[in-house]
């Protein structure tokens, strides 16, 4: 019997990476297209001698209609995209060409190969500063060029879904964290600046007073809800996905254990992200199952992985963050 394949944009990265090992696992052939240049090539190296996985190192916006790396695929995950406030602020023609030109590459190679369904990899942010718990219904207010152009991404899937009947759905991420997380690239996802400053001996550095909480969810918790919603009969709806559980920034450092240095308080930044999670709870059957203590344990298992992530201290935080002080004050 054939295997089903899917298709996975982004698949070197985080949580692309994490997609491909549970569709492997599930049984399916998996298509990867990635460019590398967030240096993650080493997040499916594991891969290279597997049977059911092929790799292709491009540009999604190379991609045109009728590509067959997608031909008889029956599902496209589409995580690839470039993420991070501060660069996309400075650089918002690039974060519009990729996100969202490059979703459209994606919209039609998917078309064409006429998937069975296209699932989107869409970002909490188009929610801005959100009433919580965040209902899929809420206002959207982006606030930032990275923001809308994830929102714009999605919107285009939802249009090639009305006017070319595409089978979509979309799942907006809150806070993903885990194995994989980015070692490389703009200061951001904290995570990956608090492990290297553990690894380093450093203080961490947290924002504000720490009292500001995030509803992380644990990657492979997040690549299971993405399969749910392309395994599903409903098309054309939106999920938000995170834990439910929003964690504050102090107790990360707890777990984590070590000094703190505390910094101004950003602007444009909520106090809390918590989604609501009761619209895929009940309508895909999927829940969160790995604590939050338990996905902290993992990454503290495997935190050589951030050995060669940048040390971010005060002073260089001050630096890279300056833009958007200027912007969003």
């Amino acid at each position: 019997m054939i295997k089903k394949l899917a298709v996975v944009t982004g698949g070197a990265g985080f949580i692309g990476s994490h997609m491909v090992d549970l569709l492997l696992k599930k049984g399916y052939r998996v298509n990867v297209i990635d460019n590398l240049l967030g240096g993650n090539s080493t997040n499916i190296q594991h891969l290279k001698d597997n049977p059911d996985f092929s790799f292709e190192k491009r540009d999604i916006r190379s991609y045109e209609a009728n590509d067959p790396f997608f031909k008889g695929a029956k599902y496209v995950f589409h995580f690839a995209g470039i993420g991070d406030i501060v660069p996309s602020i400075e650089k918002p023609l690039e974060y519009m060409s990729i996100n969202v030109q490059g979703t459209v590459h994606m919209l039609e190679c998917a078309k064409a190969a006429g998937v069975k369904k296209f699932v989107y990899a869409a970002s909490s942010s188009c929610y801005g500063k959100a009433e919580v718990p965040t209902k899929e219904n809420h206002p959207i207010s982006t606030l930032y060029p990275y923001a809308l152009s994830k929102y714009l991404g999605e919107q285009a899937a939802f249009h090639w879904k009305d006017v070319y009947k595409l089978p979509v759905n979309s799942v907006r991420i809150f806070n993903a964290y885990g194995t994989r997380s980015r070692t490389t690239g703009a200061y951001g996802a904290v995570f990956g600046v608090f492990l290297k400053q553990k690894i380093e001996k450093a203080p961490f550095t947290v924002v504000g007073d720490g009292t500001q909480s995030r509803d992380f969810l644990y990657v492979t918790d997040v690549a299971k809800a993405f399969l749910a919603a392309a395994e599903t009969d409903k098309v054309g709806e939106v999920y938000n996905l995170g834990a439910g559980n929003p964690q504050t920034v102090n107790k990360l450092v707890d777990l984590l254990g070590g000094e703190v240095k505390y910094l101004p308080k950003r602007p444009g930044e909520p106090d809390c992200t918590y989604a609501n999670i009761s619209k895929i709870t009940s309508e895909l059957n999927w829940k969160p199952e790995v604590t939050f203590e338990e996905g902290v344990g993992k990454m503290l298992e495997v935190i050589d992985y951030w050995k060669e992530a940048p040390l971010w201290d005060k002073e260089a935080i001050k630096k890279a963050t300056k833009v958007w002080f200027e912007v969003l004050s």
